[in-house]
């Protein structure tokens, strides 16, 4: 009987000293991933940003070639257009 009663706290020990182990190969394994997502974050909260500045640059720069008063520049200019006379003009209603 006494090799039993020393038996059971040895095996006892053993499964806590175990446990621990995991436990702590566990909490290792999530500091390393939480790290790993927040420097992915981090890089893509970047990215993002550098998008978003992009893309108010061609907001500005489609604005710009938009404006009226270069599309009828282009069109007198490049494609020789004219505006038309007033008696050129045809409204047409619709029924």
């Amino acid at each position: 009987m006494q090799i039993k009663v020393r038996r059971q706290p040895v095996v006892l020990t053993i499964v806590i000293v175990s446990i621990c182990f995991f436990s702590a190969l566990a909490l290792i394994y999530t500091k390393h991933e939480s790290r790993k997502l927040f420097i992915e974050l981090e890089q893509l909260t970047s990215e993002r940003d550098e998008l978003n500045i992009e893309w108010r640059q061609l907001q500005i720069e489609q604005s710009t070639w938009a404006t009226h008063a270069r599309i009828e520049k282009v069109a007198l200019e490049e494609l020789s257009l004219a505006r038309p006379a007033s008696s050129e003009i045809f409204v047409i209603e619709r029924q």
